[in-house]
This record gives C-alpha cells, sequence and structure tokens, in this order.
C-alpha cells in the first residue's frame, strides 16, 4: 500500500512538472508581427496586439512592413522572419490567393460578430476604417457638398478637388457619384467606373499618394474638398482647420491579420489573433483608437458606450449603415487589371 502511494505521488509530481514546463514553454514563445510601422502600428499595439498576446501567454516583437511586395518576399525565402502581418484586407485577399498564409483556424478563432467580407479562409479583419468625404468650412458654409453625387456636381459646388492615386474605393466612389445604389456596386461596373472619373478628372486638382498628403491638402486649403481616411481627417479637425466630413457614402474598409505560410510559430499565432478579434479586446477600440472601429460586431454588445463616441466609431452601428462595406474578395480578382487601367486614366 505504502509502495503505491510513493508511486501515485511520484505519478502526480511527475505530471504536475510536466505541465509546469508546458506552461513555461508557452509563455515563452514569441511570434513577431510587422504592421505598417508609425502612429497606426503604435495605437493598433497599445489597444490589440499587446493585449491580444498577454491574454495568449505568450511575447509579442513587432517590425515594419513595406506592403504586400515585403510580404512575398519573406514567404518565398522559406523561412520568413515574420509569423503574423497586419494588411489591408484587399492585400490579405490577394495574399490568400496567391498562397502567401497558413489557413485560420476557426476552432480557436471565433468567428461570430465577424461578416463575411471582414474574413477569409487565411486571413481575418483587426480594425474598420473608412474613406468619406472632407471639405473646407470656409469655402461651401451652410450649403456643403453630402455625398459624392455632390462632388461631382462641379457646378452647384465649385472648388479644388483631390482623390487617391489607388483605384481601391476611388472606383466605387465613382459609381455611388454615378447614382449606383450601395447595394448594386459590386460586382464593380469597371467601364462606368471609369468614365465617371474621366469626367471628373478635370476638375482634380491632386492625386494624393498617402494619408499624410491628403490630410495637409486639406489643412491648408490646397483643395477644398477630397476623399480621405476619416481617421486623417479627424486630426486635421482636431488641429482646429475649418473642416468637415460625413460618413454619408463612405466606403468601408478593413485592416487584417494573417500568418505567413511557413512560420515556425502557427499555433501560438492562432492563440494571438484569436484575441485580436475577441469582442472583448475589440471593444477596446471605439474608445481608445477614434475613428476606427471594430471589425467584430459584438464589441458594441460587451460595452455599452457613451453617444458621442458612437458618433465618432466608423463602425457603430448608425454610422456604418450609411457606408459601402468594401469587398476584398472582388479586388484579389480583378486588382491587376483594374489598377493597370486606373494608372493609365491618371496619367493620359
Amino acid at each position: 500500500m505504502k509502495e503505491r502511494n510513493y508511486l501515485r505521488r511520484g505519478l502526480l509530481a511527475a505530471m504536475a512538472l510536466a505541465a509546469m514546463a508546458s506552461m513555461a514553454a508557452a509563455q515563452e514563445t514569441t511570434i513577431t508581427l510587422a504592421g505598417f510601422g508609425g502612429n497606426l502600428q503604435a495605437d493598433l499595439s497599445k489597444t490589440l496586439f499587446v493585449p491580444a498576446a498577454e491574454k495568449a501567454g505568450i511575447k509579442l516583437r513587432e517590425e515594419s512592413h513595406d506592403g504586400l511586395a515585403g510580404v512575398r518576399v519573406q514567404v518565398q525565402s522559406g523561412s520568413p522572419g515574420w509569423d503574423v502581418a497586419h494588411l489591408g484586407a484587399e492585400d490579405c485577399a490577394i495574399g490568400a490567393k496567391e498562397g502567401l498564409f497558413e489557413p485560420i483556424d476557426y476552432a480557436v478563432v471565433d468567428a461570430k460578430g465577424i461578416s463575411e467580407n471582414a474574413r477569409g479562409e487565411d486571413w481575418v479583419g483587426t480594425n474598420t476604417y473608412s474613406v468619406v468625404l472632407a471639405w473646407r468650412t470656409d469655402k461651401y458654409g451652410d450649403n456643403p457638398p453630402k455625398n459624392w453625387k455632390d462632388f461631382w456636381n462641379v457646378e452647384a459646388f465649385p472648388g479644388r478637388r483631390a482623390l487617391s492615386v489607388y483605384p481601391q474605393e476611388m472606383m466605387e466612389i465613382a459609381l455611388i457619384a454615378d447614382g449606383v445604389p450601395l447595394d448594386k456596386v459590386y460586382p464593380l461596373d469597371v467601364e462606368r467606373s471609369l468614365a465617371a472619373l474621366e469626367r471628373m478628372k478635370p476638375n482634380i486638382g491632386v492625386w494624393w499618394t498617402s494619408g499624410a498628403q491628403s490630410a495637409q491638402l486639406i489643412k491648408d486649403g490646397e483643395v477644398d474638398m477630397l476623399a480621405i481616411w476619416g481617421s486623417r481627417v479627424a486630426g486635421v479637425i482636431a488641429d482646429g482647420a475649418p473642416v468637415k466630413f460625413t460618413y454619408q457614402d463612405g466606403i468601408l474598409g478593413f485592416g487584417c491579420v494573417a500568418i505567413l505560410k511557413g512560420s515556425e510559430n502557427v499555433e501560438a499565432a492562432q492563440k494571438f489573433i484569436a484575441g485580436v478579434v475577441s469582442p472583448e479586446i475589440q471593444a477596446r477600440i471605439p474608445t481608445m483608437m477614434s475613428y476606427y472601429g471594430p471589425t467584430n460586431s459584438r464589441a458594441f454588445e460587451v460595452e455599452k458606450f457613451p453617444p458621442e463616441v458612437l458618433a465618432q466609431s466608423n463602425a457603430s452601428p448608425e454610422n456604418a449603415a450609411k457606408q459601402l462595406v468594401l469587398q476584398p474578395a472582388w479586388w484579389a480578382d480583378n486588382n491587376q487589371d483594374v489598377s493597370e487601367e486606373y494608372k493609365n486614366l491618371i496619367i493620359q
């Protein structure tokens, strides 16, 4: 009897040591996330990435990338130095089509509350952003443009305008301006969109290439109205510039994360991503990242936000209802051809 007790105690002790060793190993796991850098990555890190890593019991190392091209190089090396990349959803969809990512394990990552447009087999959305119409109040006073139809109406709303050099969102905006209802925008009528952009082209003073440039254009009064990221125009307004914007007919898109093919830390990365998209961590976005929003709609259920926070968040139910939701899958199938035609339109 005494011998059996010794054996039992020894077995229990061994199991306890094994469990402790397993926990220690999990805590020592480090994953590397590459993002866009700058203020956006710093804000996402504080709001989502660090809390998710802590929840998963892993260490997080962060680097920056130069877009999908950098991810391709990492994967093609056969031994990527990054485990997870934060990208725009169009690039996630394109990368998934190219086989750059590991599948998301939706048995680990709970997708409840995340729309189909905000996730794929190999990627999942982390945050929302919006491309919105902004204008100078010292130019238009009490009669500002209210939507993209007004943006295209140069007779009623004369002034200098700006659009992006990138076709994503601009092609959708052109169709909305041309009278296409939001629920009929996809699949995009490329020829109709390009024709609408061609008509507007003589009135585009600047085709901006970065968020910083777009913000400076409207802040300095170099243009009177433009398409701009909501997060960028918010900073302009906070600096005291006479500028306003509307979510009406905005384009609601997504940031996303994906696990690079060949990562040595796939299991840990899955747990990390599960935390990033959990409603409790997503609920940090509306208060910590004004003018962005959660991709997980359950974030608005786990916390009651004050009216002023909901008014700012692009993904609040009221603001989301005014906008067109970007379809990354469409861009994954059509990006190359459309980008070439759009570029030719600008330079001709």
